[in-house]
């Protein structure tokens, strides 16, 4: 089985300047659930300040339906503190396999950022002892600002998250530069189990369903997406930013995966997001479908 993680709610969000209520936001995650959606990632307890869009974090999460898996980013031990004490129990920490990304973002270097998270993940565990715990690694392929990245250097940041006690990694393809021989390359350096890397590819040049193929002909089986292709790309303006979990899921299900997933619920579940934000629908699968109600 394939999983697929949501996560429109908070990386396809973060970027929007329009603000959305949190009855909106609430509304979405409702309509991604009744669709079929088992993992969510909904928001990041990071200061109002740097996100404002995400500033609603501790009044969205009590607002969530029942049935999904729901995750949230957590950058540091006051964001975790507000999440830990509204009973999340599955969070996400945030670094790169560029100094100069990291710098940029959380004004940190790689090894810094993962010295902090350390703090943020053994609290955590100490915290809540059923909790699970994800670990970003963006830029994987490529930094926006230092230009490709060796897979060595993004097999070693895996490396030391797993050490930190992570449960699972996912590899960002950040500005969507990625193809298929990368993707095949930096798998073939990683020495962790597929069962604890998931792969988070952005469709900024097209690539995003070709680099899913070659990791699953890998055998890996988790992937995130984001429903209708929420989020766009900051490092190139005007380009598609995250894979559509609509093209995702039609990918999967052509390829003989039971998904779960009520395509027609999905592709409907983001539209009144997209409209609040004034983008049209980007997903082809999406568009297909909803030609064809």
């Amino acid at each position: 089985m394939v999983r697929i993680v949501e996560v429109g709610p908070r990386d396809g969000l973060q970027n929007e300047k329009p603000p959305l209520s949190t009855d909106s936001k609430a509304e979405f995650v409702a309509r991604l659930s009744d669709a079929g959606l088992r993992e969510i990632e909904v928001t990041s307890f990071v200061s109002p300040k740097w996100v404002p869009q995400l500033g609603d974090a501790d009044r969205l999460w009590p607002m969530l339906p029942a049935g999904p898996e729901y995750s949230a980013l957590v950058p540091n031990t006051t964001g975790l503190q507000r999440a830990v004490a509204l009973g999340v129990k599955r969070i996400a920490v945030f670094t790169a396999a560029s100094d100069a990304f990291t710098l940029k973002n959380i004004n940190m270097t790689v090894s810094d950022s993962l010295a902090a998270f350390a703090e943020v993940v053994s609290a955590f565990r100490g915290l809540v002892t059923d909790g699970w715990v994800r670990g970003y690694v963006s830029t994987a392929f490529e930094c926006p600002y230092a230009g490709p990245v060796d897979p060595g250097t993004t097999s070693q940041v895996v490396a030391h998250l797993i050490a930190l006690g992570v449960d699972e990694v996912s590899l960002g393809d950040t500005i969507g530069v990625a193809t298929p021989p990368e993707v095949r390359r930096l798998a073939s350096v990683l020495d962790v189990p597929y069962s604890r890397i998931a792969w988070h590819f952005h469709d900024t040049r097209g690539t995003a369903l070709a680099n899913v193929q070659a990791a699953l002909d890998l055998g890996y089986r988790a992937f995130d997406s984001s429903a209708g292709g929420l989020g766009g790309c900051p490092y190139a303006p005007g380009a598609g930013g995250n894979l559509a979990t609509d093209d995702l899921a039609y990918l999967l299900e052509r390829e003989g995966e039971v998904t779960g997933i009520d395509r027609l619920k999905l592709a409907e579940a983001s539209l009144p997001v997209l409209e609040a934000l004034g983008r049209p629908p980007s997903s082809k699968a999406q568009l297909a479908l909803l030609a064809c109600r």
